[in-house]
């Protein structure tokens, strides 16, 4: 019980982990005990297995403090993770212009904590349901179940897209249209393996290259001026 009072009071843990984790944990427990009291290898075996993933998910939710990057007309990384593309695109409506897409696989291994890439405005959030192809894949851009935000300060506009995987069931977005918001702040998270794309304008400077790992608050993504 006491550890699980020090992991709901822990600040560097996801709180939308908790309860997956504490679930987890009482299982991994009763388990052992049913298996010291039957004395089956097989439930034993069954509650290693159960204590590996509980460490696992812990690891997962982990949610560490960030030094963020500062800078004038910086973007910053929404997302821990690797750059798998870096395409242009023709026409957004809500840039006006066209630009480059910069699409971030969050691997089962990453930090899964989204935070803002730059200050300013949510001018309107809009949730697809969708499929769960994996978010490595380009399909998964189109096709995948997703949530779009529509961030605009007083020089730049831009779209924000969280991406759900194949193991990925479940978006987390704490900001909604009209809300304030800084750079490098927390605003979200995607369980378990995702994908998070950035379409920027063509004055934006892209200062990251393809496979490239990026730490979200810490990583510019371009400049604009």
């Amino acid at each position: 019980m006491k550890f699980i009072k020090n992991l709901l009071q822990n600040k560097n843990m996801a709180k939308d982990g908790l309860g997956i984790i504490v679930i987890s944990l009482i299982l991994t427990i009763f388990l052992f005990l049913l298996s010291v009291l039957t004395q089956s290898k097989i439930l034993s075996g069954i509650t290693v297995l159960f204590l590996v993933i509980t460490f696992y998910i812990t690891y997962f939710f982990r949610d560490p403090e960030r030094k963020i990057s500062q800078g004038d007309d910086i973007i910053l990384s929404p997302a821990d993770g690797k750059i798998v593309e870096l395409i242009p695109f023709s026409e957004n409506s809500f840039i006006n212009s066209s630009g480059t897409k910069v699409s971030i696989f969050l691997s089962l291994w990453d930090v899964h904590i989204n935070r803002n890439p730059i200050s300013g405005i949510v001018k309107y959030s809009k949730y697809t349901s969708g499929r769960f192809n994996p978010a490595y894949k380009e399909k998964a851009s189109a096709e995948n179940e997703s949530n779009e935000l529509g961030l605009e300060n007083e020089k730049i506009k831009l779209v924000l897209k969280q991406i759900a995987g194949t193991i990925a069931r479940r978006i987390v977005c704490r900001i909604k249209e009209g809300d304030k918001i800084i750079a490098g702040q927390r605003f979200g998270m995607i369980k378990f393996g995702s994908r998070i794309e950035l379409f920027l304008p063509e004055k934006v400077k892209i200062l990251v290259k393809l496979n490239q790992k990026v730490k979200a608050g810490k990583t510019v993504i371009g400049t604009y001026s």
